[in-house]
């Protein structure tokens, strides 16, 4: 959980001394000030009133403090108790997160009717599953020197997935103690490194980045197995993505599919502010898909964040940095983990309800002035870095943004398009349109897209980076021929423009679409990406050289291509051959046209 009492240290940040005698002076929805704190510093735990709410310290002015409650503050009044505890709000990292539910504070959600009440905080060093104890398989050996961020030992795997305790960041020295392979108490060290005792937890300030070695570049691709995203604008692994579109138009579900597919490690999806019923369906999807690395159920190497619509507001603007801390962690053990957020536009809503019961100068749309470098603080936690232990691992953040209205220029969708890597913007004509997934070629966008094709050149790709500017290109002709086609009808049309019309609906219906409730298209494998795009594009090719060699346009445009637009969904995810197989016969049926 994020508070379980005044720790003896929170890893980087000291903590200071509990003060006493603070009274609350004045309460306005999440908003509390309190009088008569001392010691008391900026980020900071507070407790309020007798249920002892826990807070946050937001403003230090002439001796008052202005705290943000994360807890409903119904029936808390002035002159009510509170105490400052001396550390910031801090996640409990160690064995048992994943494949499990946790509110924005990581305090365990176990079941639908087992929801924590106001100011209810977990005691104990129990794993978050509520054992008392773990096998422990020691790593180190005494009298050996380590750094920050060796391994001292290792837990069984979840999903898959080896918990490896680590020495924490700003530790280090000669390895005195280990235990034992065994058992071991969860409360009680397992390692005693220069002096200090190791544990199976350790805590650390969600606001602050978790150090590492070295940011490296960006190389390898994210893989999630939508042609869309994979084939058009690819996101590197490490990289930031946003996913902006009004209501309908299936982010929640682009985001699911995301979850579902991608090649990550370990995955931290975050509810945040969104519809109870999206994330109840969203787990219960993970718990019935089977992962296709253990065979287990997915949810088992997934930590859920879920700070709903119905749940205190500035829990959720915390649920954020929390799931952003547990994705580091698993970063930090060496593993590709992928933070996903549903919405950010939720997070900064209470950022922007607090700013104004605050008083706070408003900005664009009320906003604070401040959101701009809160959201380049967020995206920038990203990255591919050298860890502590000398691994290579990730941390990419994917977070859905819900423009009012579906305007595209409003200033979280604004502000958020400056500082991701990737744009995946939806489109409500396509949504409408029974287009799935919805993303529209003329907003989106990838930075990432020339390191991705020098990535698929080495590993056997050499034509991926030309195929997907034909397909863009393509796609871009069609976009300006269409209006044309509106005024003038198609068959007014020149050979070439019609062909340029065919071959983009037949990249669209064959390629860019994909049904997630489809057995054999909910997941689509590279190697039939690429069969696919080459596909359309190779039957695009074709049938320009025929009407240029004078074979008439209304003969192809007659010609059944349906099955170019079925194989999609007809072949088995990683039937490349396949894809093959149907090119060579469509080239065929197009050559006897001559």
């Amino acid at each position: 959980m994020a508070v379980t009492g005044p720790p003896d240290r929170v890893d980087g940040v000291a903590s200071t001394e509990r003060s006493v005698g603070g009274r609350v002076s004045r309460v306005s929805g999440p908003l509390v000030e309190v009088e008569g704190l001392d010691r008391v510093a900026m980020l900071h735990m507070v407790e309020l009133g007798p249920q002892r709410l826990p807070g946050e310290v937001v403003a230090i002015r002439s001796g008052r403090v202005t705290a943000q409650a994360h807890e409903y503050t119904g029936g808390l009044k002035v002159g009510d108790p509170a105490v400052a505890l001396g550390y910031p709000l801090s996640a409990r990292l160690g064995p048992g997160l994943l494949g499990r539910i946790f509110d924005g504070l990581l305090r365990p959600l176990t079941g639908q009717a087992e929801w924590l009440g106001p100011g209810a905080l977990s005691e104990g060093e129990q794993r978050f599953d509520g054992s008392s104890h773990s096998v422990f398989s020691a790593a180190a050996e005494v009298g050996v020197t380590l750094g920050p961020g060796a391994i001292v030992g290792t837990l069984p795997s979840t999903g898959g997935i080896e918990h490896r305790v680590l020495l924490p960041p700003g530790t280090g020295g000669v390895v005195e103690w280990v235990a034992r392979d065994g058992e071991v108490d969860n409360a009680g060290p397992v390692a005693r490194v220069d002096g200090r005792e190791i544990f199976l937890f350790e805590r650390w300030p969600v606001r602050v980045a978790r150090p590492a070695q070295a940011r490296l570049e960006l190389l390898a691709p994210l893989r999630t197995g939508q042609r869309v995203l994979d084939l058009l604008f690819p996101l590197a692994r490490g990289a930031s993505a946003a996913v902006p579109g009004g209501f309908g138009t299936g982010k929640t579900l682009l985001l699911q599919q995301v979850v579902k597919w991608c090649d990550a490690d370990v995955i931290v999806f975050v509810g945040c502010g969104e519809r109870g019923n999206e994330l109840a369906d969203a787990l219960a999807d993970l718990a019935r898909l089977s992962d296709p690395r253990s065979g287990r159920p997915l949810l088992e190497r997934t930590v859920v964040i879920a700070n709903t619509s119905n749940m205190p507001v500035m829990a959720r603007e915390a649920s954020i940095y929390t799931g952003m801390t547990i994705a580091e962690y698993y970063r930090d053990m060496g593993y590709d983990a992928v933070l996903l957020a549903d919405s950010t536009s939720r997070w900064a809503e209470a950022l922007r309800e607090f700013a104004s019961r605050s008083g706070e100068l408003p900005a664009e749309e009320g906003y604070p002035a401040s959101l701009a470098s809160s959201l380049a603080a967020f995206y920038e936690r990203a990255g591919r870095f050298r860890t502590y232990s000398g691994a290579d691992a990730s941390v990419t953040a994917i977070g859905a943004v819900s423009p009012p209205g579906g305007d595209m220029t409003e200033p979280v969708t604004a502000h958020t398009e400056r500082f991701v890597r990737a744009l995946w913007s939806l489109d409500r004509d396509l949504a409408y349109a029974r287009h799935y997934p919805a993303l529209t070629w003329r907003r989106s966008f990838t930075k990432d897209a020339d390191r991705i094709g020098s990535w698929h050149a080495a590993t056997g790709r050499p034509t991926w980076a030309a195929d997907r500017a034909r397909a863009i290109a393509l796609l871009a002709e069609a976009d300006r021929l269409s209006s044309v086609v509106e005024l003038v009808g198609l068959q007014a049309m020149p050979a070439r423009e019609r062909v340029v019309l065919l071959a983009s609906r037949l990249l669209r219906e064959g390629v860019l679409q994909q049904s997630a409730l489809s057995e054999n298209d909910a997941f689509c494998e590279q190697d039939k990406e690429s069969a696919l795009l080459a596909l359309v594009l190779a039957v695009y090719e074709k049938c320009l050289a025929l009407v240029e060699a004078g074979t008439p346009v209304a003969s192809i445009e007659e010609l059944d291509l349906t099955a170019v637009t079925r194989v999609r969904d007809e072949l088995a995810p990683d039937d490349a051959v396949g894809v093959g197989r149907l090119r060579d016969e469509v080239i065929e049926r197009l050559d006897a046209l001559r």
